[in-house]
């Protein structure tokens, strides 16, 4: 068995565990507004700790940081590899579960969400290091994110792992970069 295949299996599996029972839980999980409270969440206690210029600085990086992210998912999905969607994909539509009328672009490879989602954890999981369990929590959060693009059947779980490692990256560096922003403010 090759690779994609091992991809495409692995995928059927994964989305086969859903239930109609859950799917209005994980296309909750799924959408991008659902969260919009939780960022306000993160805004309000890095001004807590921080004050309103920190919190500007921590604002201006995390969207270059979402920027970077989602254009470089766009560029992979969509120009340099193209792999097409499971939910695209003729021969394994009669085997999954699509658990929402869309499907999104015709290119899945590697997911925006778990991109975006994974870079978000780790940068304001790292702002709060001290507290042990944010970065944990974060991480489940972001997975549960990326678990739900499989769930409903417009990724796969290569999509997902690739998007999470690229996240994970893009979080350490726009950290690194927060680092000295905050660094030159003292001096």
């Amino acid at each position: 068995m090759d690779f994609i295949s091992w991809d495409e299996n692995l995928f059927l599996y994964l989305n086969n565990l859903g239930t109609s029972q859950w799917d209005a839980f994980w296309l909750f999980i799924t959408n991008k507004k659902s969260w919009i409270p939780l960022y306000l969440v993160f805004a309000f206690f890095i001004y807590k700790k921080f004050g309103a210029k920190k919190l500007m600085i921590t604002l201006a990086l995390v969207g270059l940081m979402i920027l970077f992210t989602d254009q470089i998912s766009r560029f992979y999905k969509d120009i340099l590899i193209q792999r097409p969607r499971p939910c695209k994909n003729m021969e394994l539509l009669p085997y999954m579960r699509l658990v929402r009328d869309t499907c999104g672009g015709q290119f899945g490879f590697f997911s925006g969400h778990a991109t975006n989602h994974f870079a978000v954890a780790v940068f304001v999981g790292m702002i709060f290091r001290q507290s042990k369990w944010v970065l944990p929590v974060l991480l489940v959060w972001a997975g549960a994110i990326a678990f739900s693009r499989v769930y409903i059947g417009v990724h796969y779980p290569l999509d997902i792992a690739s998007g999470t490692l690229i996240g994970v990256l893009f979080g350490i560096l726009f950290f690194r970069f927060w680092e000295m922003a905050i660094a030159k403010m003292r001096n």
